[in-house]
């Protein structure tokens, strides 16, 4: 979700105004998400390289994190809508945390839609945790070494549960994926948009969507297998 100091500094605004503003946007994308029957979403909204960015915009954000799970509650319950969220979150202030902890055990039952929280995260970061895990059961005896593929290291990130992403939606121009799933994204779909955040909403959304409708995913295959594969 990118491009919210950008939109701000283009009006003359400080950084902050664009990251609420963006906050709006979040909002629009999870109802429409959950209106047209997105089982999963998920939000890239504070990455593990972000704490360095000058503290009081950091604070700001933090802020604007427990705002939003104060006062999105009541619509996630309304909407059956499950929060969980993935990262470092022990270097959450301790009262975000807190409160992200109590939207999640409100949720944990909801399921109509899974929106994933990516905050203090980076992939890196849990793909060396991942390995770190599974070291720990080979050493245990829990787990022989030849044993270890895709899907057992799938089920040690923080992601488990939850299918890989169908589509990478990437706004305000950026051409990279930033630390963001790189285990996850191996299969996905990228669809990159010049819109900044704070005015990407629901139409924006839903072209993002149409657009990824023309793609054929074919793992590796060729376009002639696809065809007779959906034959």
């Amino acid at each position: 979700m990118d491009g919210n100091g950008r939109w701000a500094t283009s009006r003359g605004l400080r950084r902050i105004q664009g990251h609420r503003r963006g906050k709006d946007s979040v909002k629009e994308i999870v109802e429409t998400a959950r209106e047209i029957g997105i089982e999963y979403l998920t939000l890239y909204a504070f990455s593990s390289e972000n704490w360095e960015r000058p503290r009081r915009e950091v604070d700001a954000l933090m802020g604007l994190l427990r705002r939003y799970l104060k006062t999105e509650l009541n619509k996630m319950m309304r909407n059956e809508i499950r929060l969980r969220a993935i990262g470092n979150l022990r270097k959450l202030p301790r009262e975000v945390l807190s409160e992200l902890r109590s939207v999640e055990k409100a949720t944990r039952h909801n399921d109509k839609m899974t929106v994933q929280l990516a905050v203090s995260y980076g992939a890196r970061e849990e793909i060396a945790l991942a390995t770190r895990k599974i070291a720990r059961q080979v050493r245990d005896g829990l787990l022989d070494a030849g044993d270890v593929d895709e899907e057992v290291i799938g089920d040690n990130l923080m992601t488990a549960g939850i299918p890989d992403p169908d589509l990478l939606i990437r706004t305000s121009g950026e051409m990279r994926l930033s630390n963001f799933l790189l285990w996850q994204l191996a299969y996905t779909e990228i669809y990159v948009t010049d819109i900044l955040w704070p005015d990407f909403r629901r139409a924006e959304f839903l072209d993002a969507l149409e657009h990824y409708k023309t793609r054929q995913r074919r793992y590796g295959k060729t376009g002639e297998q696809f065809a007779q594969q959906g034959a």
